[in-house]
Protein backbone atom coordinates (compact mmCIF):
# COMPACT_ATOMS: atom_id res chain seq x y z
CA UNK A 1 0.00 0.00 0.00
CA UNK A 2 3.29 2.18 0.67
CA UNK A 3 4.59 1.92 -2.94
CA UNK A 4 1.43 2.87 -4.78
CA UNK A 5 1.06 6.22 -6.08
CA UNK A 6 -0.75 8.29 -8.46
CA UNK A 7 0.61 10.67 -11.32
CA UNK A 8 -1.22 13.52 -12.31
CA UNK A 9 0.97 14.24 -15.53
CA UNK A 10 -0.41 15.32 -18.81
CA UNK A 11 -1.23 12.28 -21.05
CA UNK A 12 -0.77 9.33 -18.06
CA UNK A 13 -4.05 8.08 -17.75
CA UNK A 14 -5.93 11.53 -16.84
CA UNK A 15 -8.19 14.02 -19.34
CA UNK A 16 -6.27 15.91 -22.59
CA UNK A 17 -5.89 19.48 -21.63
CA UNK A 18 -7.58 20.23 -25.29
CA UNK A 19 -10.62 18.04 -24.16
CA UNK A 20 -11.58 20.05 -20.82
CA UNK A 21 -11.17 23.67 -22.54
CA UNK A 22 -14.59 24.67 -24.65
CA UNK A 23 -14.71 27.07 -27.89
CA UNK A 24 -15.66 30.15 -27.86
CA UNK A 25 -19.14 31.14 -29.63
CA UNK A 26 -19.11 32.18 -33.29
CA UNK A 27 -20.11 36.07 -33.82
CA UNK A 28 -20.15 35.93 -37.84
CA UNK A 29 -23.70 36.41 -38.39
CA UNK A 30 -24.63 38.96 -35.49
CA UNK A 31 -22.04 41.00 -36.83
CA UNK A 32 -23.12 40.81 -40.77
CA UNK A 33 -26.44 41.40 -39.66
CA UNK A 34 -25.47 44.54 -37.68
CA UNK A 35 -23.34 45.68 -40.65
CA UNK A 36 -26.42 45.50 -42.79
CA UNK A 37 -28.82 47.11 -40.20
CA UNK A 38 -26.15 50.56 -40.46
CA UNK A 39 -25.48 50.09 -43.69
CA UNK A 40 -29.70 50.44 -44.54
CA UNK A 41 -30.21 53.00 -42.23
CA UNK A 42 -27.53 55.58 -44.19
CA UNK A 43 -28.90 54.78 -47.25
CA UNK A 44 -32.10 55.59 -46.27
CA UNK A 45 -31.31 58.91 -44.26
CA UNK A 46 -29.23 59.93 -47.65
CA UNK A 47 -32.18 59.36 -50.16
CA UNK A 48 -34.54 61.21 -47.59
CA UNK A 49 -31.55 64.00 -47.35
CA UNK A 50 -31.19 64.42 -51.10
CA UNK A 51 -35.34 64.18 -51.47
CA UNK A 52 -35.86 66.79 -48.80
CA UNK A 53 -32.80 69.16 -50.76
CA UNK A 54 -34.53 68.79 -54.19
CA UNK A 55 -38.27 69.69 -52.12
CA UNK A 56 -37.12 72.60 -50.63
CA UNK A 57 -34.53 74.01 -53.68
CA UNK A 58 -36.80 73.41 -56.63
CA UNK A 59 -38.40 76.04 -58.42
CA UNK A 60 -41.91 76.30 -57.57
CA UNK A 61 -43.05 78.72 -60.50
CA UNK A 62 -42.60 76.27 -62.96
CA UNK A 63 -44.76 75.35 -65.80
CA UNK A 64 -44.32 71.50 -66.81
CA UNK A 65 -44.14 70.85 -70.11
CA UNK A 66 -46.35 68.36 -71.85
CA UNK A 67 -44.25 66.98 -74.70
CA UNK A 68 -46.22 65.28 -77.50
CA UNK A 69 -45.95 62.02 -78.34
CA UNK A 70 -44.35 60.59 -81.53
CA UNK A 71 -45.04 58.97 -84.41
CA UNK A 72 -48.98 58.56 -85.57
CA UNK A 73 -51.49 58.44 -83.19
CA UNK A 74 -53.58 55.67 -84.93
CA UNK A 75 -52.20 53.29 -87.38
CA UNK A 76 -53.96 51.17 -90.04
CA UNK A 77 -52.96 47.28 -89.42
CA UNK A 78 -51.87 45.51 -91.88
CA UNK A 79 -54.24 43.02 -92.25
CA UNK A 80 -57.42 44.31 -90.79
CA UNK A 81 -59.35 41.32 -91.13
CA UNK A 82 -63.25 41.13 -92.49
CA UNK A 83 -65.02 40.32 -95.30
CA UNK A 84 -64.81 42.65 -98.77
CA UNK A 85 -67.54 43.85 -100.76
CA UNK A 86 -68.31 42.05 -103.80
CA UNK A 87 -67.02 43.81 -107.23
CA UNK A 88 -65.37 46.82 -105.96
CA UNK A 89 -62.20 48.09 -107.99
CA UNK A 90 -64.33 47.60 -111.38
CA UNK A 91 -64.67 49.99 -114.15
CA UNK A 92 -68.44 50.40 -114.48
CA UNK A 93 -68.13 51.70 -110.89
CA UNK A 94 -66.22 54.69 -111.92
CA UNK A 95 -69.40 55.65 -113.70
CA UNK A 96 -71.40 56.23 -109.94
CA UNK A 97 -68.18 56.92 -108.35
CA UNK A 98 -66.46 59.71 -110.87
CA UNK A 99 -69.88 60.38 -113.03
CA UNK A 100 -67.67 59.34 -116.05
CA UNK A 101 -66.32 56.28 -117.19
CA UNK A 102 -63.01 55.10 -117.15
CA UNK A 103 -60.23 54.47 -119.75
CA UNK A 104 -59.44 51.34 -121.46
CA UNK A 105 -58.80 48.44 -119.40
CA UNK A 106 -56.64 45.42 -119.74
CA UNK A 107 -58.96 42.60 -118.98
CA UNK A 108 -62.95 42.56 -119.40
CA UNK A 109 -65.07 40.37 -117.12
CA UNK A 110 -69.16 40.09 -117.55
CA UNK A 111 -71.39 40.95 -114.82
CA UNK A 112 -72.72 37.94 -113.09
CA UNK A 113 -76.36 36.71 -113.86
CA UNK A 114 -79.02 38.02 -111.00
CA UNK A 115 -79.93 35.90 -108.49
CA UNK A 116 -83.30 33.75 -109.31
CA UNK A 117 -85.72 33.32 -106.23
CA UNK A 118 -86.91 30.11 -105.51
CA UNK A 119 -90.19 28.75 -105.46
CA UNK A 120 -91.29 29.01 -102.12
CA UNK A 121 -90.38 33.04 -102.53
CA UNK A 122 -92.78 33.53 -105.18
CA UNK A 123 -95.36 35.55 -105.07
CA UNK A 124 -98.64 33.85 -105.03
CA UNK A 125 -100.58 33.96 -107.56
CA UNK A 126 -103.99 36.02 -107.50
CA UNK A 127 -105.82 32.85 -108.96
CA UNK A 128 -105.08 31.00 -105.79
CA UNK A 129 -106.68 32.98 -103.22
CA UNK A 130 -110.12 31.99 -103.43
CA UNK A 131 -112.84 35.65 -104.28
CA UNK A 132 -114.68 36.73 -101.12
CA UNK A 133 -118.29 36.96 -101.61
CA UNK A 134 -119.97 39.84 -100.79
CA UNK A 135 -123.56 39.24 -99.22
CA UNK A 136 -126.61 41.16 -101.18
CA UNK A 137 -127.27 44.23 -99.71
CA UNK A 138 -130.87 44.31 -98.37
CA UNK A 139 -133.41 46.14 -99.64
CA UNK A 140 -134.88 47.73 -96.73
CA UNK A 141 -137.15 50.73 -98.69
CA UNK A 142 -138.89 47.42 -100.58
CA UNK A 143 -139.86 45.58 -97.59
CA UNK A 144 -141.09 48.56 -96.29
CA UNK A 145 -143.17 49.55 -98.72
CA UNK A 146 -144.78 46.04 -98.90
CA UNK A 147 -148.20 45.88 -98.17
CA UNK A 148 -149.16 44.62 -94.88
CA UNK A 149 -151.19 41.04 -94.91
CA UNK A 150 -154.26 40.26 -92.95
CA UNK A 151 -153.82 36.53 -92.49
CA UNK A 152 -156.78 36.48 -90.33
CA UNK A 153 -158.72 38.29 -93.06
CA UNK A 154 -158.13 36.32 -95.67
CA UNK A 155 -158.75 32.80 -93.81
CA UNK A 156 -162.12 34.11 -93.02
CA UNK A 157 -163.33 35.11 -96.40
CA UNK A 158 -161.76 31.78 -98.00
CA UNK A 159 -159.26 33.56 -100.26
CA UNK A 160 -156.67 30.91 -99.86
CA UNK A 161 -155.15 31.09 -103.35
CA UNK A 162 -154.57 35.21 -102.55
CA UNK A 163 -152.79 34.17 -99.33
CA UNK A 164 -150.77 31.61 -100.77
CA UNK A 165 -149.59 34.18 -103.84
CA UNK A 166 -149.19 37.54 -101.32
CA UNK A 167 -146.98 34.92 -99.17
CA UNK A 168 -144.64 34.04 -101.71
CA UNK A 169 -144.09 36.98 -103.62
CA UNK A 170 -140.68 37.36 -105.01
CA UNK A 171 -139.83 34.28 -103.71
CA UNK A 172 -138.30 31.75 -106.17
CA UNK A 173 -141.21 28.85 -106.24
CA UNK A 174 -140.31 25.68 -105.69
CA UNK A 175 -141.65 22.11 -106.79
CA UNK A 176 -144.89 20.94 -105.30
CA UNK A 177 -148.49 20.26 -105.85
CA UNK A 178 -151.08 23.24 -105.31
CA UNK A 179 -153.39 23.00 -102.80
CA UNK A 180 -156.54 21.05 -103.16
CA UNK A 181 -159.71 23.09 -102.70
CA UNK A 182 -160.89 20.41 -100.22
CA UNK A 183 -157.37 20.60 -98.28
CA UNK A 184 -158.65 24.67 -98.27
CA UNK A 185 -162.53 24.05 -96.82
CA UNK A 186 -161.02 21.92 -94.12
CA UNK A 187 -158.29 24.43 -93.07
CA UNK A 188 -161.40 27.10 -92.89
CA UNK A 189 -163.55 24.67 -91.41
CA UNK A 190 -161.09 24.22 -88.86
CA UNK A 191 -160.13 27.63 -88.19
CA UNK A 192 -163.64 29.10 -88.31
CA UNK A 193 -164.81 31.38 -85.25
CA UNK A 194 -168.11 29.35 -84.87
CA UNK A 195 -166.40 26.12 -83.52
CA UNK A 196 -164.15 28.15 -81.14
CA UNK A 197 -164.97 27.59 -77.70
CA UNK A 198 -166.70 30.91 -76.25
CA UNK A 199 -165.02 31.93 -73.06
CA UNK A 200 -167.44 32.38 -70.20
CA UNK A 201 -167.64 36.14 -68.73
CA UNK A 202 -166.28 35.92 -65.15
CA UNK A 203 -168.93 36.12 -62.51
CA UNK A 204 -168.26 37.33 -59.18
CA UNK A 205 -169.08 34.63 -56.28
CA UNK A 206 -171.90 35.06 -53.81
CA UNK A 207 -170.68 35.09 -50.68
CA UNK A 208 -173.46 33.33 -47.99
CA UNK A 209 -172.96 33.48 -44.26
CA UNK A 210 -171.96 35.92 -41.88
CA UNK A 211 -169.73 39.19 -42.56
CA UNK A 212 -169.93 41.64 -45.08
CA UNK A 213 -170.85 40.40 -48.97
CA UNK A 214 -168.88 42.60 -50.85
CA UNK A 215 -165.13 43.23 -49.73
CA UNK A 216 -164.23 46.62 -48.92
CA UNK A 217 -162.16 48.70 -50.21
CA UNK A 218 -159.70 50.95 -48.61
CA UNK A 219 -160.09 54.76 -49.04
CA UNK A 220 -157.39 57.19 -50.22
CA UNK A 221 -155.46 58.91 -47.18
CA UNK A 222 -156.49 61.59 -46.48
CA UNK A 223 -159.62 60.64 -48.32
CA UNK A 224 -160.50 64.34 -48.49
CA UNK A 225 -157.16 65.42 -50.47
CA UNK A 226 -157.69 66.94 -53.66
CA UNK A 227 -157.15 65.39 -57.05
CA UNK A 228 -153.59 65.88 -58.13
CA UNK A 229 -153.70 68.84 -60.90
CA UNK A 230 -151.23 67.90 -64.31
CA UNK A 231 -149.65 71.10 -64.92
CA UNK A 232 -149.59 72.29 -68.31
CA UNK A 233 -146.49 71.69 -70.23
CA UNK A 234 -144.42 75.36 -70.49
CA UNK A 235 -144.47 76.46 -74.04
CA UNK A 236 -140.98 77.68 -75.11
CA UNK A 237 -141.06 81.34 -76.22
CA UNK A 238 -141.20 81.56 -79.72
CA UNK A 239 -137.91 81.96 -82.22
CA UNK A 240 -139.46 84.94 -84.15
CA UNK A 241 -139.43 87.17 -80.94
CA UNK A 242 -135.57 86.73 -80.69
CA UNK A 243 -134.03 90.02 -82.07
CA UNK A 244 -131.33 89.62 -84.02
CA UNK A 245 -127.89 91.69 -84.75
CA UNK A 246 -126.61 92.71 -88.25
CA UNK A 247 -122.76 92.07 -87.81
CA UNK A 248 -121.40 95.43 -89.40
CA UNK A 249 -123.27 97.41 -87.17
CA UNK A 250 -121.38 96.11 -84.05
CA UNK A 251 -118.79 98.50 -82.67
CA UNK A 252 -115.01 97.10 -82.79
CA UNK A 253 -114.17 95.55 -79.29
CA UNK A 254 -117.66 94.68 -78.55
CA UNK A 255 -117.87 91.53 -76.23
CA UNK A 256 -119.37 88.88 -78.21
CA UNK A 257 -119.36 84.60 -77.09
CA UNK A 258 -119.25 82.45 -80.09
CA UNK A 259 -121.55 79.37 -80.06
CA UNK A 260 -120.39 78.03 -83.71
CA UNK A 261 -120.18 77.95 -87.13
CA UNK A 262 -122.48 76.29 -89.69
CA UNK A 263 -122.75 76.33 -93.32
CA UNK A 264 -125.95 78.23 -93.71
CA UNK A 265 -127.28 81.03 -91.81
CA UNK A 266 -130.99 79.17 -91.21
CA UNK A 267 -128.57 75.71 -89.93
CA UNK A 268 -127.00 78.67 -87.24
CA UNK A 269 -130.66 80.10 -86.32
CA UNK A 270 -131.95 76.77 -86.08
CA UNK A 271 -129.14 76.09 -83.35
CA UNK A 272 -129.82 79.16 -81.84
CA UNK A 273 -133.62 78.16 -81.25
CA UNK A 274 -132.41 74.64 -80.00
CA UNK A 275 -130.10 76.16 -77.49
CA UNK A 276 -132.65 78.49 -76.37
CA UNK A 277 -135.29 75.61 -75.46
CA UNK A 278 -132.00 74.33 -73.14
CA UNK A 279 -130.65 77.37 -71.47
CA UNK A 280 -133.76 79.57 -72.06
CA UNK A 281 -132.54 81.50 -68.64
CA UNK A 282 -129.30 82.42 -69.90
CA UNK A 283 -130.33 83.39 -73.21
CA UNK A 284 -132.84 85.40 -72.24
CA UNK A 285 -131.61 88.73 -72.22
CA UNK A 286 -129.18 87.86 -75.06
CA UNK A 287 -129.09 88.80 -79.16
CA UNK A 288 -128.14 86.57 -81.66
CA UNK A 289 -125.50 87.96 -84.67
CA UNK A 290 -125.30 85.54 -87.26
CA UNK A 291 -122.34 86.88 -89.17
CA UNK A 292 -120.91 85.35 -92.77
CA UNK A 293 -117.33 84.88 -93.00
CA UNK A 294 -114.66 83.33 -95.29
CA UNK A 295 -111.83 80.58 -94.71
CA UNK A 296 -109.76 78.28 -96.97
CA UNK A 297 -111.93 79.60 -99.94
CA UNK A 298 -115.04 78.27 -98.04
CA UNK A 299 -118.11 79.99 -96.61
CA UNK A 300 -119.82 79.89 -93.28
CA UNK A 301 -121.79 81.93 -90.79
CA UNK A 302 -120.59 82.25 -87.24
CA UNK A 303 -123.47 82.33 -84.83
CA UNK A 304 -122.50 84.76 -81.79
CA UNK A 305 -124.43 86.54 -78.44
CA UNK A 306 -124.50 89.68 -77.64
CA UNK A 307 -125.41 91.74 -74.68
CA UNK A 308 -122.32 91.06 -72.51
CA UNK A 309 -120.69 93.86 -69.61
CA UNK A 310 -117.38 93.10 -70.16
CA UNK A 311 -115.13 89.87 -70.94
CA UNK A 312 -115.68 88.52 -67.34
CA UNK A 313 -119.35 88.48 -68.05
CA UNK A 314 -118.62 86.60 -71.32
CA UNK A 315 -116.27 84.06 -69.49
CA UNK A 316 -119.02 83.53 -66.75
CA UNK A 317 -121.43 82.60 -69.46
CA UNK A 318 -119.25 80.57 -71.57
CA UNK A 319 -118.29 78.46 -68.05
CA UNK A 320 -121.96 77.80 -68.17
CA UNK A 321 -122.71 76.35 -71.35
CA UNK A 322 -119.55 74.40 -71.20
CA UNK A 323 -120.38 72.79 -68.02
CA UNK A 324 -123.75 71.46 -70.08
CA UNK A 325 -121.89 70.03 -72.65
CA UNK A 326 -122.04 73.17 -75.07
CA UNK A 327 -119.54 75.33 -77.47
CA UNK A 328 -118.84 78.23 -76.07
CA UNK A 329 -115.70 80.76 -76.65
CA UNK A 330 -115.44 84.45 -75.85
CA UNK A 331 -114.24 86.62 -78.52
CA UNK A 332 -114.00 90.75 -79.50
CA UNK A 333 -115.15 92.07 -82.35
CA UNK A 334 -112.36 93.55 -85.02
Amino acid sequence: MADMHYTHEMGHGGYDATESASPPPSNVLKNLTNFAGAAVSLALIAGVSVWGYKLVMRDVSGIPVVRAAEGEMRVRPENPGGQLARNTGLAVNEVAAAGEASGPVDQVTLAPRPVDLTDEDQPIPAQAVAPVQQPEPLDVAASLDAPQIDVAAALAEGNVDDLVNQLTAGVDTIDATPIDDAVAEAVLASVSAADLPEIPTPVPAVVKGPGPQTSVRPQLRPASAPETVTPAPIEVAAASQTSELEASAIPTGTRLVQLGAFDSPDIARAQWDQMQGRFGDLLRDKERIVQQAQSGGRTFYRLRAHGFADLSDARRFCSALVAEGADCIPVVTR
